[in-house]
């Protein structure tokens, strides 16, 4: 489909391993390095942050997918090594960053995955294999999760000796609770389809083969109820979190006053 999206943008998106494909409302962006199992890298966190900043405005649901056995297994290691990744800062030289360029860059990266949350858009992750580490953060920078029933969550950083840092630690603990989130951190254990559906890391456990068709499914469900009215309430129950009850009951009067308002045309 022709899109005001520079080719050249397109192309150095897919060789840092994301594509995107629009289909008018439907925005799909791929993890296209299955050879690596979608190992991230710093240029992949550009891209997939600039495919954020490019979507048209008439995308409404985005569905994040990973080419091969993997959904994404994760940082790329030779990150840890001293001679890092070609053309990238590695760990030992942002170690050495002093703490305000640290952060800046750590919160560069963190861009890759905070779009996938913008109240504009529903974003459902279809995820098949391993999902580890920031594989396990991207598809939680989701709303949504369709996962094959060959899943294997892991968050690997405190194994490591580092933190979860691109993003996941809010979404972990508001789906699963906090004492389940920190032994999940903790141990660096998997996390299967079974047990993801039934702690609410999943929405849906599916066979393998019937993943694509599955998420497929799931959004073109979103995308029949009216733009406005799912905008709403994607806002509304994100701040629910936050909210009294009382907070959230005028919340809710003023979100339909203003879709009254709206379907009456005033």
């Amino acid at each position: 489909m022709t899109t005001d999206i520079p080719d050249a943008d397109r192309t150095a998106w897919e060789k840092a391993g994301v594509r995107l494909d629009l289909d008018g409302e439907l925005a799909t962006v791929t993890l296209c390095d299955p050879a690596r199992r979608n190992a991230q890298t710093p240029a992949m966190w550009r891209a997939l942050a600039g495919v954020g900043r490019a979507l048209p405005g008439s995308v409404r649901v985005v569905l994040l997918r990973g080419e091969g056995s993997s959904f994404s297994a994760g940082l790329d290691r030779a990150m840890f090594t001293p001679e890092g990744i070609p053309g990238e800062t590695g760990f030992l030289q942002l170690a050495a960053l002093p703490d305000a360029e640290l952060d800046a860059v750590i919160a560069f990266y963190q861009e890759a995955f905070s779009w996938l949350r913008r109240n504009d858009l529903v974003t459902v992750a279809a995820v098949q294999g391993h999902a580890v580490g920031a594989g396990f953060q991207l598809a939680l920078a989701c709303d949504l999760r369709v996962v094959a029933e060959d899943v294997q969550f892991a968050m690997k950083e405190t194994t490591l000796g580092l933190v979860p840092d691109l993003t996941g630690t809010k979404p972990l603990t508001e789906l699963v609770g906090y004492a389940r989130a920190l032994e999940i951190c903790a141990t660096g254990r998997r996390v299967g389809a079974e047990e993801a559906v039934a702690t609410g890391l999943a929405n849906l456990a599916v066979p393998a083969a019937d993943l694509e068709e599955a998420a497929a499914d799931l959004a073109a469900a979103l995308l029949a109820a009216p733009r406005s009215a799912v905008i709403e309430t994607k806002a509304l129950l994100r701040g629910a979190i936050d909210r009294s009850y009382d907070q959230q009951r005028a919340a809710e009067r003023e979100a339909q006053a203003r879709r009254l308002r709206d379907l009456a045309g005033r």
